[in-house]
């Protein structure tokens, strides 16, 4: 029985919803803070890619970026670069290069942290149930999805994945004029 209050207490701490950030004078408070996030090719194929933006919204975050795409090895290698020396290395080059990936951009305060604790371990046996790996992967290998491990990482990243004009700077607010026609 306690594992099951557990595992609804860490769900709800995780991804449950949230009230949306309304800055008091359109921007917030906090220095901007960005991270990379890609859905790995599992995910897409398994259609997660939906459910992993559901959690990012309910926490509060703001996309300011993204894209689907077929990873070009150039990118793989310069990302993962600090893995280059182990065995594993050509196995993650070829799955991460076996399908569409969805990057996406993610500001909020702390959001680099928040995110690393929202998606879990990295080994599926380890993540806690509640985070994004815990409820979604099935292998180490196969863990679903990415996010930035540090500020700085996320800076390199960022510029890695994507072009400065393909990130927009918005302020989430009143947009019921934007929906609903006067």
């Amino acid at each position: 029985m306690g594992g099951l209050f557990g595992r609804a207490a860490l769900r709800r701490l995780l991804g449950g919803p949230r009230a949306p950030l309304r800055p008091c004078s359109g921007e917030p408070s906090w220095p901007r803070e960005r991270t990379l996030v890609a859905v790995k090719p599992d995910g897409v194929q398994r259609r997660l890619v939906g459910e992993v933006i559901q959690r990012f919204e309910r926490r509060g975050f703001r996309l300011v970026g993204m894209k689907m795409l077929q990873v070009p090895e150039s990118i793989l290698t310069e990302h993962y670069q600090d893995l280059q020396g182990k065995p594993f290395y050509p196995a993650l080059i070829r799955y991460m290069s076996s399908g569409p990936v969805v990057a996406m951009v993610w500001e909020g305060h702390n959001v680099v942290r928040a995110s690393r604790a929202m998606i879990g371990n990295t080994d599926s046996c380890e993540a806690a149930p509640g985070t994004i790996r815990g409820d979604f992967s099935v292998h180490i290998s196969r863990n679903v999805i990415h996010a930035s491990d540090s500020v700085e990482g996320a800076q390199r990243e960022i510029r890695l994945w994507f072009r400065s004009g393909e990130l927009l700077d918005w302020v989430a607010g009143d947009h019921q004029s934007c929906t609903y026609p006067a």
